[in-house]
Formats: structure tokens, C-alpha cells, sequence
């Protein structure tokens, strides 16, 4: 029985590149000399900390580390939660950027709920972080790789096609 296995992982190499890249920028930028303006990766905790001296600041740091993320891994800042801006010593200001890797139980739900209504004769499983998905045939599965890119707006991978 065909199957295949839907996941959402995080390029960790190109995260890590897109933040180094919007440090140089940040780094350059004249507006931002002299002030406490950074960006920084926690690979560990997979967490993104962003440090400005105001909440326009940290605003203007967003509209540079987006685009970068999204130029190395494309729909990657749809994966980060953005935390409450944090008032630090010295009217400094903080923000806590939450990468999401795997798929929780409410995605998982939802993407099952689209499965379902799209009456595709497909049976759903889930598998920790990821979803299994099998059916008689392989077009009918291509038909659930085409919907699930359609319906959900969260970077999703589908692999481990099997026969």
C-alpha cells in the first residue's frame, strides 16, 4: 500500500546562515551604530533573540531578518512565534523569536480535518512529529501532497514515498 510521511523540520544550516547574514547587514546599517541592535541564534534551545534599544527598533530588525529567512528557507518565518517585547536595563528592548520544528497536535488535527473533507479515500496516522499517510494509489496521494500545499500555510515537507 503506498504511503508517505508528512514532517515540518527546520533547516538549521540555512536558519543559522540567514541570521548571520542579517547580523553583517544590522552590523553596517548607519542607523543603527552606536546602538544595542543585534540578532542572536540559540541553536540548542532553537530560539532567536532580538536585542534594540525601542520597539521601532526591534520592528526594523524583524523587516531585515525576515526576508533573509525567507531568501535561505522559503515560508520559514511562518515557523517562528513571536514572544512579548521584554523592557531590559537601560530602556533597552528584547523580543523572543520561537522556531516550531515538528507537527504539533493542533496542526496535526487540521491537516487531518482537510484530508477528511476533501472525501479522498486516504487513511491518516500520527507518528510522533509527523503524519503518515497511505491510500491505494499513488495519484490519489499526489492529490493529498497538492491539497495539503494548498490548504496549509505552515512550511511543511512530504517525503518518504513508498510503493
Amino acid at each position: 500500500m503506498p504511503s508517505f510521511d508528512i514532517t515540518s523540520e527546520t533547516d538549521m544550516v540555512a536558519l543559522k546562515n540567514a541570521i548571520d547574514i542579517a547580523q553583517k547587514t544590522i552590523v553596517n546599517r548607519y542607523d543603527f551604530k552606536g546602538t544595542s541592535a543585534k540578532v542572536e541564534l540559540n541553536e540548542k534551545d532553537k530560539l532567536i533573540t532580538i536585542h534594540g534599544d525601542s520597539d521601532f527598533q526591534l520592528d526594523q530588525i524583524k523587516d531585515i531578518v525576515f526576508p533573509a529567512l525567507e531568501k535561505k528557507e522559503p515560508d520559514s518565518s511562518k515557523r517562528l512565534e513571536q514572544g512579548d517585547v521584554q523592557k531590559v536595563s537601560g530602556n533597552k528592548a528584547k523580543q523572543v523569536l520561537t522556531i516550531k520544528d515538528g507537527i504539533d497536535r493542533e496542526l496535526a488535527a487540521k491537516i487531518i480535518k482537510e484530508i477528511k473533507d476533501s472525501k479522498l479515500k486516504v487513511q491518516t496516522a500520527i507518528q510522533g512529529e509527523e503524519l503518515r499517510i497511505s491510500g491505494k494509489d499513488r495519484d490519489t496521494l499526489q492529490q493529498v501532497i497538492a491539497l495539503v500545499r494548498t490548504k496549509i500555510d505552515f512550511p511543511l515537507q512530504c517525503g518518504n514515498f513508498r510503493d
